[in-house]
Parts: structure tokens; C-alpha cells; sequence
């Protein structure tokens, strides 16, 4: 592939929004295509952004010849069928986190994408952004030493009502896949997959998480992490790296980050920022569609960045937790 990269967005929510949003200021790269399950939705969506083409069907978006990427931003419980389709008609994926509904549905379109020699990728903005990787790029130096724990939380007070999307089993509500998420993955940048997962929940009358509260465990590490999520709650959605020689500290909004700070005993605090690398104006997105850019042009089909056996991992984890609490979704019977 060279020269500019055609996208195709799938779904016409706020998420697909904010992702066009930013990508239209993102060099080498173009929509040409949204797609709806609807006509209207996708036309209104494509008069608002400026878009050549909108399509009433999934499948119509993936047979565009003139597509080479989809960025599939439909609830989580849809992601398995719609970057299937795309993948099946040899289009490249970007697909929103959480990358699937359970661990069985993302390793079949890995090994799909793998098997096709297409590129695929979860939508992990948070690995992207150049303030975490700065972070993991000192603590890989040994900036804070051994790590030892690892905090991060992700809450929302709501409140969600009953017919809300987050509180539809159906669509894989809950607080896990939907906030959990970014906590969760953020112990997996550092520490890899635990060995140990423990869980609590509140569950909702539909059977969905409201608040969950997870502990971690790399038993070779001798690492822990405290995670927390939440849709009745506004948690402080900050994290905290400590090791055996300092921490660092990330303010609310850890998972887009635009500065965090270390601290080391004998020496006084020191701020990391993103300075004029975050764009001003932009949402944070812009960070993983450039990387998706960079390795469609390179020839690439995973990303160094957001690698599929990292987002096989997190939802492995992410399935522990779910049967340590009792949340379970329909396709998890489908195994």
C-alpha cells in the first residue's frame, strides 16, 4: 500500500464520531465510506462529516474496492461479526476495545486476519499515546526499579437506566468490558498476562456488572494490581505504577494521558508531558490512527504497539474475571 489510506467507518455513534473527527486532520489518511444498519443514519452521518459515500449495510462497506481499512465502532457484542465481515472481504480492521465479547470470539478473528495476511488491531488509544509509552519506556530503564503494584480505576456515576446500552446483557453490558477494560490492559502494558484473578462484583436485576473490583497477580513478578470499574460510581479514573525504588503517578484521565509524574526518593518530582505531540484540539485518537497508517504503509498486519496475542491476553483476563463474578453473555455459550 502507498500514498493515502482509504477508511471506511463501520457504525454512526458517538465513538465513530470523535474517531472521524480526528482522523479527517490525520495526514495520509481518508474517509471515503461510513456504513449504518440503516440508510438514514448513514447518510446523516456522512453529510455531517463530509463523507462521499454512505451505505444502508455492513456488507456493503466491506465490499467497497476502494476501502482499504474499517474502523468498526459498533457495541462490543457486534464487534466479532462486523470485523469478520470486513476481514472476509480483505479489508485491513481497526477494531474499538473491547475487542470482543469473550476470549473464543477474538481468537477466531485473529487467527482469521492471521490466516489472510490482513492487518488487524484493537483500538487500545491508551498504548498510543506518547505519555504512556514515555512511561513504559522508563520503567522498561528501570526508572522505579522492580514493579511491585499497580492502581488504576475507570467509574462512571451514570446513572444508566435499565434500557441503557451499558445495562443490556445483550450488547455485553456492564462495567467490565465497556471501563474495565482500560484498567485492565493497563496492568497487562506492564506486567503481561497474571497468573492469579480475583473478582467482586454488584451485579444489576439484568445481570450485568455495576461496579467491579479486581485483584491481579503475576506470581513471578511479585506484582499485584488493584483495579476498579464502575457505572454507578465517579471513580477518580487515575493510575499509579510503584516499584521497588519509585513511582509514577497519572492524574485523572489515565487512559488518554497528557502528563503523569515520577517520584524518586533524593530526587525532586519530575513531570512528563506530551507538549505539542497531543495536537491541539484533537480527542487522543489520533495517536493509534496514525499507527494503523504507519503499518498499513509499512506492509504490516500487527502492530509492535497493540500486538493480538496482548489483546488475546486481555480478554482472557477479562473472561476470568467475568466467571469469578457471574457475568455471562449468550455467545459465551456458543463455544
Amino acid at each position: 500500500m502507498s500514498g493515502t489510506v482509504r477508511w471506511g467507518v463501520l457504525a454512526t455513534g458517538g465513538v465513530a464520531a470523535a474517531f472521524t473527527e480526528d482522523l479527517r486532520s490525520l495526514p495520509g489518511s481518508e474517509v471515503v465510506a461510513v456504513a449504518s444498519r440503516t440508510d438514514a443514519s448513514a447518510q446523516a452521518f456522512a453529510q455531517r462529516f463530509g463523507i462521499p459515500r454512505a451505505y444502508g449495510s455492513w456488507a456493503a462497506l466491506a465490499a467497497d474496492d476502494e476501502v482499504d481499512v474499517v474502523y468498526v465502532a459498533t457495541p462490543h457484542s457486534a464487534h466479532r461479526e462486523a470485523a469478520a465481515l470486513c476481514l472476509e472481504a480483505g479489508k485491513h480492521v481497526l477494531c474499538e476495545k473491547a475487542f470482543t465479547l469473550n476470549a473464543r470470539e477474538a481468537d477466531e478473528l485473529v487467527k482469521l486476519a492471521r490466516d489472510r495476511g490482513l492487518f488487524l488491531m484493537e483500538a487500545m488509544w491508551t498504548y498510543c499515546n506518547p505519555v504512556v509509552r514515555r512511561m513504559t519506556e522508563l520503567v522498561r530503564d528501570g526508572a522505579i526499579g522492580e514493579i511491585r503494584t499497580v492502581q488504576a480505576d475507570f467509574g462512571l456515576a451514570g446513572p444508566f437506566g435499565p434500557e441503557h446500552r451499558l445495562r443490556d446483557r445483550a450488547l455485553g453490558g456492564g462495567a467490565l468490558l465497556d471501563l474495565g477494560v482500560y484498567p485492565v490492559s493497563f496492568a497487562h502494558l506492564l506486567l503481561g498476562e497474571p497468573d492469579r484473578v480475583q473478582a467482586d462484583a454488584v451485579l444489576s436485576p439484568e445481570d450485568v456488572d455495576l461496579h467491579t473490583a479486581m485483584v491481579l497477580g503475576w506470581s513471578e513478578a511479585g506484582a499485584s494490581a488493584l483495579l476498579n470499574c464502575s457505572i454507578v460510581a465517579d471513580t477518580p479514573q487515575t493510575a499509579a505504577v510503584t516499584g521497588t525504588t519509585g513511582r509514577i503517578e497519572f492524574p485523572r484521565g489515565f487512559f488518554y494521558p497528557e502528563r503523569f509524574v515520577l517520584h524518586r526518593p533524593g530526587h525532586e518530582p519530575e513531570e512528563f508531558t506530551a507538549g505539542a505531540a497531543a495536537g491541539a484540539g484533537l480527542r487522543g485518537l489520533q495517536f493509534e490512527q496514525a499507527e494503523v497508517v504507519r503499518a498499513l504503509l509499512a506492509g504490516e498486519t500487527e502492530s509492535p504497539l497493540v500486538p493480538l496475542d496482548g489483546s488475546l491476553a486481555v480478554m482472557r483476563t477479562l473472561d476470568a474475571v467475568r466467571d469469578r463474578i457471574g457475568v455471562r453473555y449468550a455467545a459465551d455459550d456458543l463455544g
